[in-house]
């Protein structure tokens, strides 16, 4: 099969190899330009995707935040997709587009207000005199502007640092605060509903051990497919005929919090394939990855992840982050040693290159895998338990050995020790077991 990615910000690289393993012919395309040699020796690049639109059998996209209007008018004309269209990209960046597709089909959703004048919002805090979290609006990179703050002083002293940062360009929004434990759902979709197989997961965006740091987006995930889901029953599957009206064909994820009566609030959507969720999920993921994608455009249901197994997977990756991206340090050539060629390790910023090798006894430069930026690649394990399966991600990251001091969570999934007692006591992650 010819398969054709469109991926502006890189994320695909563990999809691109298992594919051409398979294969598969693929062509990429992303412009990236301050990670411009993720993939470099790896795959085959294409300077303009639509040149390569007609030469496609399948089009999955990596993201919904670039040249959607184009993919649309090709997906109008037949060309199969999987990834977001314009409409139901809008589900996710617009914050409060997507708050209103939970009213509008009965799913109640935390207060919330608009904003885009700082001294309004911090007016509104001082009045209302309440705990707040912040989330940016439109397609904003920056992690830590999605922030949730300890106390009514604390949101207002962060809306006057943004101000004098001039951040938030697109506006934002203050979201009551709700305690309680994060869990989310997701599913894949196509022409017919939802596929076998309910992704309920849990998400480690925090930097350091126990929640600790800055946002990065993901140091980690723990998650299983299950063929019901209390969770999808309540906040994905009244959403059913609303996709079918977007022709959407994808990943849809909604993240949520169950407070202490049971109560899901969701937080927000994800429309597109998560990273590194997909990357974990694949690890579950049995057969041909192109002939199941293709299958989805179509309409069929091939059910190929592994039911009630749970996933974890971590991220490895090395300093300056989750800062690189701004101090524009250096992070390329650095090797990477070890068990590569395991299907539990999926590369996400790296690259073919050399380095120096021990060869009879003589230092030589051998062809090796190296780096291309500073989120290097995820660990992932499976077990029964989310206790065996860490270990074997843990255990897996061990033999991996990278000459400048690369970095991981020690402690993702620890937290659901506790977290999983609290939630199967509202009917929720049945038969899940720390």
């Amino acid at each position: 099969m010819k398969i054709l990615v469109v991926d502006h910000g890189l994320f695909m690289l563990d999809f691109v190899l298992r594919a051409q393993r398979e294969g598969h012919l693929i062509r990429w395309y992303g412009i990236r330009k301050d990670w411009q040699y993720i993939g470099k020796g790896l795959a085959t690049f294409v300077g303009d995707f639509e040149e390569h639109m007609r030469w496609a059998d399948l089009v999955v996209l990596g993201d919904n935040t670039r040249y959607l209007k184009r993919i649309d008018a090709w997906r109008a004309y037949g060309v199969p997709i999987v990834g977001a269209s314009e409409a139901a990209a809008a589900w996710e960046i617009n914050r409060t587009l997507g708050m209103k597709v939970f009213k509008k089909h009965g799913i109640a959703t935390a207060p919330y207000k608009e904003f885009t004048d700082y001294d309004a919002a911090i007016a509104y805090v001082k009045r209302e005199n309440r705990r707040f979290v912040s989330k940016p609006l439109g397609d904003e990179p920056d992690k830590s502007l999605s922030y949730v703050a300890k106390g009514p002083a604390d949101m207002v002293y962060m809306l006057q640092r943004w101000k004098r940062a001039k951040r938030h360009k697109s506006g934002f929004i203050l979201q009551e605060f709700i305690g309680g434990v994060e869990f989310a759902v997701g599913a894949y979709f196509g022409p017919h509903g939802f596929s076998e197989g309910f992704c309920e997961n849990f998400e480690f965006k925090k930097l350091m051990c126990g929640d600790c740091g800055p946002a990065t987006g993901e140091m980690g995930t723990v998650l299983r497919f299950v063929k019901r889901s209390k969770l999808a029953d309540k906040v994905l599957v009244p959403l059913e005929e609303e996709l079918l009206k977007l022709n959407y064909v994808g990943y849809v994820d909604v993240n949520c919090i169950l407070d202490e009566a049971g109560d899901p609030w969701p937080l927000e959507f994800t429309m597109r394939f998560g990273w590194p969720t997909f990357n974990i999920q694949s690890a579950l993921l049995s057969g041909d990855i192109g002939e199941w994608l293709i299958g989805l455009t179509q309409g069929s249901d091939l059910a190929p992840f592994e039911l009630d197994t749970v996933a974890v997977g971590v991220v490895m990756a090395i300093p300056d982050f989750p800062y690189s991206k701004l101090t524009r340090k250096d992070v390329r050539g650095i090797p990477v040693h070890g068990a590569m060629d395991t299907p539990n390790i999926h590369p996400c910023e790296l690259m073919a290159g050399t380095a120096p090798m021990d060869v009879d006894g003589k230092v030589a430069d051998q062809p090796c895998w190296v780096t291309a930026g500073d989120y290097l690649l995820v660990a992932s394990g499976l077990g029964k338990t989310v206790e065996k399966a860490k270990d074997k991600a843990y255990d897996l990251l061990k033999t991996i050995e990278v000459p400048n001091n690369p970095f991981w969570r020690p402690d993702i999934g620890d937290r659901l020790k506790d977290q999983i007692p609290l939630l199967q006591k509202h009917g929720y992650a049945r038969n899940l077991s720390y």
